[in-house]
Order: C-alpha cells, then sequence, then structure tokens
C-alpha cells in the first residue's frame, strides 16, 4: 500500500506547522525580555530589508527541505 496522497500530505503540513509553532514559542517563553526587544528592533527595520529577509529565510527552508528528503 502507498503511504502518498492528500491524507499523508495533510499529516506532514500539521506535523511542520505544529513544529514551527513550538520554535516560534521557545523564544518568548525562554527570555521574553529579548524577544520583546527584539520586537521593537524588527518594528524599525524598513520593508526592503523586512522583504530580504523573508525571502532569505524561505529559500533555506525549501533546501533544508529538499537535501532533507
Amino acid at each position: 500500500m502507498s503511504v502518498t496522497g492528500p491524507k499523508f500530505m495533510l499529516e506532514d503540513i500539521i506535523r511542520a506547522v505544529g513544529l514551527m509553532l513550538v520554535f516560534e514559542g521557545i523564544m518568548p517563553f525562554l527570555a521574553p525580555k529579548r524577544w520583546r526587544n527584539m520586537a521593537k528592533i524588527l518594528g524599525k527595520i524598513d520593508e526592503n530589508t523586512m522583504r530580504l529577509t523573508g525571502l532569505f529565510s524561505m529559500l533555506l527552508g525549501l533546501l533544508l527541505l529538499f537535501f532533507w528528503r
């Protein structure tokens, strides 16, 4: 029996979102003051820098996913 298809893809997406939420929650849980300061600094960054950071993050994530499988 094949382990592919929409059901298994949905399970992978749910696991990925769950893992992302765990990682997103680590910083505010362990160091809330630093997290708040970082949020203030991010609020001052211009849009182009923010877009480039987001693009780099997405490309890095895609590369990790590509090489991991």
